[in-house]
Protein backbone atom coordinates (compact mmCIF):
# COMPACT_ATOMS: atom_id res chain seq x y z
CA UNK A 1 0.00 0.00 0.00
CA UNK A 2 1.20 3.46 -0.76
CA UNK A 3 0.11 6.98 0.05
CA UNK A 4 -0.80 8.22 -3.41
CA UNK A 5 -2.87 11.39 -3.10
CA UNK A 6 -3.80 14.00 -0.51
CA UNK A 7 -6.63 16.50 -0.95
CA UNK A 8 -7.25 19.87 0.67
CA UNK A 9 -10.52 21.81 0.72
CA UNK A 10 -10.60 25.55 0.04
CA UNK A 11 -13.19 28.27 -0.23
CA UNK A 12 -11.12 30.23 -2.77
CA UNK A 13 -9.63 27.69 -5.16
CA UNK A 14 -7.80 30.17 -7.36
CA UNK A 15 -6.01 31.71 -4.37
CA UNK A 16 -4.78 28.31 -3.18
CA UNK A 17 -3.69 27.40 -6.71
CA UNK A 18 -1.53 30.50 -6.90
CA UNK A 19 0.03 29.77 -3.51
CA UNK A 20 0.84 26.15 -4.43
CA UNK A 21 2.44 27.12 -7.71
CA UNK A 22 4.46 29.95 -6.22
CA UNK A 23 5.53 28.25 -2.99
CA UNK A 24 6.04 24.65 -4.12
CA UNK A 25 6.83 25.13 -7.80
CA UNK A 26 4.19 22.62 -8.89
CA UNK A 27 2.49 22.49 -12.29
CA UNK A 28 -1.27 22.02 -12.63
CA UNK A 29 -2.02 18.79 -14.48
CA UNK A 30 -5.81 18.34 -14.47
CA UNK A 31 -9.22 19.66 -13.48
CA UNK A 32 -11.42 16.61 -13.06
CA UNK A 33 -14.98 17.16 -14.36
CA UNK A 34 -16.04 14.01 -12.50
CA UNK A 35 -15.97 15.72 -9.09
CA UNK A 36 -18.97 17.79 -10.12
CA UNK A 37 -21.12 14.84 -8.97
CA UNK A 38 -20.02 15.76 -5.42
CA UNK A 39 -20.82 19.44 -5.96
CA UNK A 40 -17.13 20.30 -6.31
CA UNK A 41 -14.52 21.70 -8.62
CA UNK A 42 -10.89 20.74 -8.21
CA UNK A 43 -7.32 20.97 -9.35
CA UNK A 44 -4.52 18.39 -9.25
CA UNK A 45 -0.75 18.75 -9.06
CA UNK A 46 1.77 15.91 -9.36
CA UNK A 47 4.53 15.71 -6.76
CA UNK A 48 6.76 13.10 -8.31
CA UNK A 49 4.58 9.98 -8.54
CA UNK A 50 2.07 11.30 -6.00
CA UNK A 51 -0.67 13.90 -6.24
CA UNK A 52 -1.84 16.95 -4.35
CA UNK A 53 -5.47 17.88 -4.95
CA UNK A 54 -7.52 20.86 -3.86
CA UNK A 55 -11.32 20.78 -3.97
CA UNK A 56 -13.80 23.60 -3.56
CA UNK A 57 -17.62 23.54 -3.27
CA UNK A 58 -19.70 24.89 -6.17
CA UNK A 59 -23.09 24.29 -4.56
CA UNK A 60 -24.55 24.21 -1.04
CA UNK A 61 -24.92 21.06 1.03
CA UNK A 62 -21.67 19.33 0.06
CA UNK A 63 -19.50 17.26 2.39
CA UNK A 64 -16.62 19.60 1.60
CA UNK A 65 -18.72 22.65 2.43
CA UNK A 66 -19.79 21.17 5.75
CA UNK A 67 -16.17 20.46 6.58
CA UNK A 68 -15.24 24.09 5.85
CA UNK A 69 -17.92 25.19 8.29
CA UNK A 70 -17.07 22.60 10.93
CA UNK A 71 -13.36 23.33 10.99
CA UNK A 72 -13.66 27.08 10.50
CA UNK A 73 -12.08 27.42 7.06
CA UNK A 74 -9.71 25.74 4.63
CA UNK A 75 -8.03 22.51 5.68
CA UNK A 76 -7.26 18.90 4.90
CA UNK A 77 -9.97 16.86 3.22
CA UNK A 78 -9.06 13.43 1.90
CA UNK A 79 -6.30 10.81 1.91
CA UNK A 80 -6.11 8.29 -0.94
CA UNK A 81 -4.17 5.04 -0.75
CA UNK A 82 -3.25 2.70 -3.59
CA UNK A 83 -3.24 -1.10 -3.31
CA UNK A 84 -2.77 -3.98 -5.71
CA UNK A 85 -5.47 -6.22 -4.17
CA UNK A 86 -8.78 -4.46 -3.57
CA UNK A 87 -10.59 -7.76 -2.94
CA UNK A 88 -8.70 -8.32 0.31
CA UNK A 89 -9.41 -4.73 1.29
CA UNK A 90 -13.14 -5.29 0.84
CA UNK A 91 -12.94 -8.34 3.08
CA UNK A 92 -11.06 -6.41 5.76
CA UNK A 93 -13.57 -3.53 5.61
CA UNK A 94 -16.39 -6.00 6.12
CA UNK A 95 -14.59 -7.61 9.06
CA UNK A 96 -13.87 -4.26 10.72
CA UNK A 97 -17.36 -2.85 10.17
CA UNK A 98 -16.38 -0.05 7.80
CA UNK A 99 -19.02 1.10 5.35
CA UNK A 100 -18.24 1.93 1.74
CA UNK A 101 -20.17 5.10 0.92
CA UNK A 102 -19.15 5.42 -2.74
CA UNK A 103 -17.32 3.42 -5.39
CA UNK A 104 -15.45 5.76 -7.70
CA UNK A 105 -14.79 4.30 -11.13
CA UNK A 106 -12.99 5.41 -14.25
CA UNK A 107 -11.18 3.57 -17.00
CA UNK A 108 -8.36 1.66 -15.33
CA UNK A 109 -9.17 2.52 -11.71
CA UNK A 110 -11.61 1.75 -8.90
CA UNK A 111 -11.72 3.52 -5.55
CA UNK A 112 -13.61 2.69 -2.37
CA UNK A 113 -14.62 5.76 -0.35
CA UNK A 114 -14.99 4.88 3.33
CA UNK A 115 -17.54 6.34 5.72
CA UNK A 116 -15.69 9.01 7.74
CA UNK A 117 -17.52 8.07 10.95
CA UNK A 118 -16.21 4.51 10.68
CA UNK A 119 -12.54 5.52 10.66
CA UNK A 120 -12.26 9.15 11.78
CA UNK A 121 -9.85 11.95 10.95
CA UNK A 122 -10.37 12.23 7.19
CA UNK A 123 -12.26 11.00 4.19
CA UNK A 124 -10.34 7.93 3.07
CA UNK A 125 -10.32 6.20 -0.29
CA UNK A 126 -8.50 2.96 -1.09
CA UNK A 127 -7.93 2.54 -4.83
CA UNK A 128 -6.63 -0.04 -7.27
CA UNK A 129 -5.43 0.69 -10.79
CA UNK A 130 -5.05 -1.72 -13.68
CA UNK A 131 -1.41 -0.64 -13.91
CA UNK A 132 0.47 0.18 -10.71
CA UNK A 133 2.22 3.28 -12.05
CA UNK A 134 -0.88 4.79 -13.66
CA UNK A 135 -3.26 7.21 -11.94
CA UNK A 136 -6.30 7.98 -14.13
CA UNK A 137 -7.73 10.46 -11.60
CA UNK A 138 -4.96 12.87 -12.59
CA UNK A 139 -5.86 13.04 -16.28
CA UNK A 140 -4.21 11.59 -19.37
CA UNK A 141 -1.01 13.66 -19.36
CA UNK A 142 -0.24 14.21 -15.70
CA UNK A 143 3.35 13.02 -15.94
CA UNK A 144 4.10 15.78 -18.44
CA UNK A 145 3.52 18.23 -15.58
CA UNK A 146 5.84 16.71 -12.99
CA UNK A 147 8.15 19.43 -11.66
CA UNK A 148 10.52 18.34 -8.90
CA UNK A 149 12.59 21.51 -8.78
CA UNK A 150 11.39 22.32 -5.23
CA UNK A 151 9.61 19.23 -3.85
CA UNK A 152 9.83 15.61 -4.98
CA UNK A 153 7.44 13.46 -2.91
CA UNK A 154 4.82 13.30 -0.17
CA UNK A 155 6.40 11.44 2.72
CA UNK A 156 3.76 11.68 5.46
CA UNK A 157 0.32 12.94 6.47
CA UNK A 158 -0.41 14.20 9.99
CA UNK A 159 -3.92 13.84 11.43
CA UNK A 160 -5.18 15.53 14.57
CA UNK A 161 -7.25 13.33 16.87
CA UNK A 162 -8.84 13.66 20.29
CA UNK A 163 -7.16 10.36 21.17
CA UNK A 164 -4.26 9.78 18.73
CA UNK A 165 -3.46 6.22 19.87
CA UNK A 166 -7.08 5.12 19.58
CA UNK A 167 -7.41 6.56 16.08
CA UNK A 168 -4.07 5.05 15.06
CA UNK A 169 -5.29 1.62 16.15
CA UNK A 170 -8.50 2.05 14.17
CA UNK A 171 -6.67 3.09 11.01
CA UNK A 172 -4.30 0.17 11.55
CA UNK A 173 -7.23 -2.26 11.57
CA UNK A 174 -8.69 -0.71 8.43
CA UNK A 175 -5.49 -0.37 6.43
CA UNK A 176 -3.99 -3.66 7.56
CA UNK A 177 -0.66 -2.18 8.69
CA UNK A 178 0.61 -2.12 12.29
CA UNK A 179 0.56 1.06 14.34
CA UNK A 180 3.65 1.91 16.34
CA UNK A 181 1.91 3.98 19.02
CA UNK A 182 0.71 6.90 16.86
CA UNK A 183 2.45 6.17 13.54
CA UNK A 184 1.52 3.80 10.73
CA UNK A 185 4.32 3.10 8.27
CA UNK A 186 3.09 1.92 4.86
CA UNK A 187 5.19 0.45 2.08
CA UNK A 188 5.40 4.02 0.79
CA UNK A 189 4.53 6.87 3.14
CA UNK A 190 3.47 7.32 6.75
CA UNK A 191 0.35 8.38 8.63
CA UNK A 192 0.95 10.15 11.94
CA UNK A 193 -1.66 10.95 14.58
CA UNK A 194 -1.24 13.88 16.95
CA UNK A 195 -3.22 15.72 19.62
CA UNK A 196 -5.62 18.46 18.56
CA UNK A 197 -3.71 21.69 19.23
CA UNK A 198 -5.32 24.35 17.04
CA UNK A 199 -8.90 24.26 18.31
CA UNK A 200 -10.22 23.10 14.92
CA UNK A 201 -11.02 19.55 15.91
CA UNK A 202 -10.01 16.30 14.26
CA UNK A 203 -8.69 16.30 10.71
CA UNK A 204 -5.68 16.44 8.42
CA UNK A 205 -3.41 19.07 9.95
CA UNK A 206 -0.09 18.71 8.14
CA UNK A 207 1.59 17.16 5.12
CA UNK A 208 5.30 16.40 4.98
CA UNK A 209 7.06 16.79 1.64
CA UNK A 210 10.55 15.88 0.51
CA UNK A 211 12.58 18.78 -0.84
CA UNK A 212 16.12 20.14 -1.00
CA UNK A 213 15.72 22.62 1.85
CA UNK A 214 13.84 22.57 5.14
CA UNK A 215 10.85 24.87 5.19
CA UNK A 216 7.50 25.24 6.94
CA UNK A 217 4.53 27.09 5.51
CA UNK A 218 0.75 26.94 5.47
CA UNK A 219 -1.38 26.23 2.39
CA UNK A 220 -5.16 25.89 2.45
CA UNK A 221 -5.15 25.73 6.24
CA UNK A 222 -2.66 22.84 6.29
CA UNK A 223 0.89 23.00 7.63
CA UNK A 224 3.37 22.04 4.91
CA UNK A 225 6.64 20.66 6.23
CA UNK A 226 9.41 20.38 3.66
CA UNK A 227 12.54 18.49 4.63
CA UNK A 228 15.43 16.77 2.82
CA UNK A 229 15.19 13.02 2.29
CA UNK A 230 16.93 11.08 5.03
CA UNK A 231 19.96 9.09 4.00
Amino acid sequence: MRLRQVAFVAEDLSLVEATIEESLGLSLCFRDPGVKVFGLKNVLYPIGEQLLEVVSPIQPGTTAGRLLEKRGGDGGYMVIFQVDDLASVRQRLNETGVRIVFEATAEGVLGLHLHPRDIGGAIVSIDQTDEWESWPWAGPNWRDHIDTSLVTAISAVEIQAENPETMARRWSEVLGYPAEKTTIALDEGEIRFVEVTDGRGEGVSAVELVGDQSEELEISGVRILVSPKEG
